[in-house]
């Protein structure tokens, strides 16, 4: 084990930095560790953990606005946030029990250095579109301020989108300004039955491209829908592909109806309202069909919304054991694969690029197979340049969770 450092405060965090820079030192620079085995392992002899940098600090229902220290749990902020009827618009999801962490533990510094962003991601963006500004400790030890505490700012260059999705190589953060939205007041979801995923796909195409603001497009082949266990549609048997409509009650009822008109010719239409439809989006946000078995290799893909069908049958062709449902109106793929010294990354990744293109990810696999093929999907040589400049700028010494995003970084 790492020999940790607990800091309590942002003086704490740029006193280590410093410390490990000077020494040539890489750091572990981690929360609640509930998404540890998301990226390539590293083995490192110290560790920051900040995850004891929780709470709110400032909460400003009226305008939108939160500010808190990236050790607050994500379940926690929601729970204040619903008290004042208010959310996290983009949906983060808990991905902590699919490498058999306990569920719950996801920290809104986790959520930032990943990028998360859960069914409501196509409407309402990714985590990167709703944080404002933040403080944060760089790989030099300087403690500095970026965005704003507020909406509408155009100041400067945009650094909370860049350390979106970083995994922690960039920065430390120490504070950190989201935005929230209003909740909805009403919610339902209507479900289209027996469609394959061809079908699938046109049927959330036609909702998407309707004037019906849906908020969540997902297909759930019919094994998967087996094991959803939400009443009926664990027991029919059937594929399902789920729409979700909110909003005011009145205006929920009438778009659920005009849907309802819109789709009637793909299959038969059936509605699930308030508990039983948030607990089947939770889900589908969550991954929870594939938490068991752990030895699965799991894989994300970001491909074009009606390439979706043709990847997964590609991929079928080859691995017949795959499994594998969408989310994002047929833009995101969870793929279930079976155990693999390669993960079958060749496999997935030349059905992508045949299929249009788009990115992979693979989110669980043995330590051996993270190691030994590319986590994430590998960057042109250009791109590659750029992100590795961007690097030695904020972390010259490479000390921050060095090898996490890709070897011998």
């Amino acid at each position: 084990m790492p020999e940790t450092f607990i800091p309590a405060g942002n003086s704490d965090v740029a006193d280590v930095i410093r410390w490990a820079a000077a020494e040539n030192k890489p750091l572990d620079l981690h929360g609640h560790r509930s998404k540890a085995g998301l990226g390539r392992p590293a083995q490192h002899e110290y560790a920051l953990d900040v995850g004891r940098l929780a709470g709110v600090l400032e909460y400003e229902p009226a305008e939108l606005i939160v500010t808190l220290r990236p050790g607050t749990q994500v379940s926690n902020l929601e729970k204040q946030l619903a008290a004042a009827g208010q959310m996290l618009a983009f949906e983060p999801p808990d991905y902590g029990p699919l490498w058999g962490q306990p569920a719950g533990r996801g920290t809104m510094g986790g959520a930032i250095g990943c990028n998360l962003a859960g069914p409501r991601r196509f409407k309402a963006g990714a985590m990167r579109d709703h944080l404002l500004g933040f403080t944060a400790v760089s790989g030099r030890g300087e403690i500095f301020r970026a965005g704003a505490k507020v909406v509408k700012n155009v100041t400067g260059y945009d650094l909370p989108k860049l350390v979106c999705g970083a995994f922690g190589t960039l920065v430390a953060l120490t504070e950190v300004t989201v935005k929230v939205l209003p909740a909805p007041e009403k919610t339902r979801t209507l479900l289209v039955f027996g469609l394959d995923d061809t079908g699938a796909a046109a049927a959330m195409a036609a909702a998407a491209t309707s004037p019906h603001e849906v908020s969540g497009l997902a297909h759930l082949p019919a094994g998967i829908a087996a094991r959803s266990g939400v009443g009926y549609v664990g027991q029919s048997g059937r594929a399902v592909t789920a729409l979700r409509i909110e909003g005011t009650d009145i205006s929920v009822t009438a778009r659920c109806q005009a849907l309802r008109d819109l789709l009637g010719g793909f299959g038969e239409l059936e509605e699930l309202h308030s508990m039983n439809s948030a607990w089947l989006w939770r889900e589908i946000r969550d991954a929870a069909c594939f938490v068991l078995p752990q030895d699965r290799v799991l894989w994300r893909l970001s491909v074009a919304p009606m390439a979706g069908a043709a990847v997964t049958a590609a991929i079928a062709q080859a691995v017949p054991e795959a499994e594998w449902y969408f989310d994002w109106a047929g833009g995101l793929v969870w793929l279930s694969l079976p155990p693999a010294g390669d993960a079958h990354a060749d496999t997935v990744r030349n059905a992508v690029a045949a299929s249009g293109g788009g990115h992979a990810t693979l989110i669980r696999a043995d330590a051996a197979a993270r190691a030994a093929v590319p986590v994430f999907q590998p960057q042109p040589a250009a791109l590659a340049a750029l992100a590795a400049r961007v690097k030695q700028s904020f972390d010259p010494a490479n000390i921050l969770n060095p090898g996490r995003m890709a070897a011998g970084a």
